[in-house]
């Protein structure tokens, strides 16, 4: 595996190492690469969630935190320079092998250093039974994209204060319960940051390259749409019917616009993570009358966790209309 190394140290916004995977999925496409990054104070919520329900934007503002939406699945995460992030690119595009993959290697050089860490749930790595690493997956031309966090010594209470609703009496709770489930690596081996990134990069990488200032150029112009309003708020959607649940894929929450009890639009909000586009599985259902039988008809032609990871046909219909 090649790790990717940039021309200057310079630490950048959290959007330009996103658009450095993307770059690296459409112009590298034939090794598997690894890199590890870190930010100023950011919040970065995934494609499918509403900025809304997962970001404290008084907060985040008036304490100059930034904050970003990615392109991958799964929930809202703070980082800060002590939080490292670890990004993945290979060519071969099976999400669990892939996902199983990374998440074993990380898992395997955590234990190397004498912690008792192991996977959990969906995309979580615990030390002890607490958290200290979230996951995330999505493709791009082909390519599969893990990326994922490693909490070495994150402000904690910063981390509940900006991802929860600006309530005093919830906060305080919060820390509270997040102190109890979620862990810094420096709380369990004495080992600094930078030799714990080595740790790493030595044992998953054989190799290195350095970007050019053209690949620097390329990755700018990707990254120019991580930045755009648009994509950062996203738009809340119109409905007639909301539905919400949450299943082993995550939490679904499913608006459907009708007219006369056809669908005329559909959107999904929520912390699951996709396989293929999700528009082309949800144009399966527009024009379809919003009836069981309609829907069921639909999913009884495809598999349905060819596009939403861990999503099972029965649960997915139970939201909708039971």
């Amino acid at each position: 595996m090649i790790y990717i190394n940039y021309p200057n140290e310079k630490t950048e916004r959290l959007t330009f190492y996103l658009a450095t995977e993307e770059y690296l999925a459409r112009k590298y496409p034939e090794e598997d690469y690894f890199f590890m990054w870190q930010v100023n104070p950011t919040v970065i919520f995934g494609r499918n969630q509403l900025i809304e329900n997962e970001v404290n934007l008084d907060y985040v503002k008036r304490n100059k935190i930034e904050f970003y939406r990615r392109k991958s699945g799964g929930g809202c995460v703070y980082s800060d320079p002590s939080n490292i992030m670890f990004s993945f690119i290979t060519p071969n595009i099976n999400k669990t092998f892939v996902f199983d993959t990374y998440l074993d290697k990380i898992v395997e050089l955590l234990k190397e250093l004498g912690l008792n860490a192991y996977f959990s749930g969906r995309n979580d790595i615990l030390i002890d039974g607490m958290k200290v690493s979230g996951n995330a997956f999505y493709r791009v031309n082909n390519r599969s994209v893990v990326h994922g966090t490693m909490l070495y010594n994150t402000d904690l209470s910063v981390m509940v204060k900006a991802i929860t609703p600006d309530n005093e009496k919830l906060i305080s709770k919060g820390i509270e319960s997040v102190r109890s489930r979620v862990t810094n690596i420096k709380n369990h081996i004495d080992i600094s940051i930078e030799d714990f990134k080595n740790h790493f990069k030595s044992n998953i990488c054989d190799d290195s390259i350095v970007l050019t200032e053209k690949d620097i150029l390329g990755i700018r112009e990707i990254e120019s749409k991580y930045l755009e309003k648009d994509f950062i708020y996203g738009k809340n959607p119109n409905y007639s019917v909301r539905k919400k649940g949450k299943t082993e894929a995550g939490i679904l929450e499913i608006s459907i616009e009708l007219k006369n009890n056809i669908v005329k639009n559909i959107n999904m909000l929520g912390d699951f993570f996709l396989v293929k586009d999700e528009d082309d599985f949800l144009n399966l259902f527009k024009g379809l009358s919003f009836e069981k039988d309609a829907f069921s008809s639909i999913l009884d032609k495809i598999n349905i966790e060819d596009y939403i990871y861990n999503l099972k046909k029965e649960d997915f219909i139970n939201i909708l209309f039971n």
